[in-house]
């Protein structure tokens, strides 16, 4: 991926992303695990993998992501803009696995798909449920 996120995660929030997100209902789109430094992003009907995200540490403490990779087959994933992919990985990860609100993320979701559909009038919700899907209380 050509841009990544600029999000440095604590030490905290990468103990939680190595544990992973499992989805348990229809209304849940993601499931995420971790191998070594890498995070695997995988849509949860289809079990596809959509990110490769692998953290690195950073000196003053904490991760951020070094390199990312998303899957561009038509057949797989629809998605070819940078800008959505890389709002979409660290929206996945902040919001999905670490259960955060996540409300600027979600906006620039909502803004960024309006733009690129041409329906400017479409509802929020229905936007981020489309593309993020709920995320159920450990």
């Amino acid at each position: 991926m050509p841009q990544l996120p600029q999000r440095i995660w604590s030490d905290e929030d990468w103990e939680r992303i190595q544990r992973g997100y499992a989805s348990r209902d229809m209304d849940e789109k993601w499931n995420v695990f971790t191998e070594g430094e890498v995070a695997f992003l995988h849509r949860s009907w289809t079990g596809r993998g959509i990110f490769e995200a692998t953290f690195a540490p950073v000196d003053d403490g904490g991760r951020r992501i070094a390199r990312a990779v998303v899957e561009r087959d038509p057949k797989r994933y629809r998605g070819t803009d940078d800008d959505y992919d890389c709002l979409m990985l660290e929206l996945v990860i902040s919001a999905v696995v670490l259960g955060e609100p996540a409300t600027d993320l979600r906006a620039r979701l909502v803004e960024l798909t309006r733009r690129r559909s041409g329906s400017a009038d479409a509802p929020a919700g229905l936007v981020q449920h489309s593309a993020l899907g709920l995320r159920s209380d450990s």
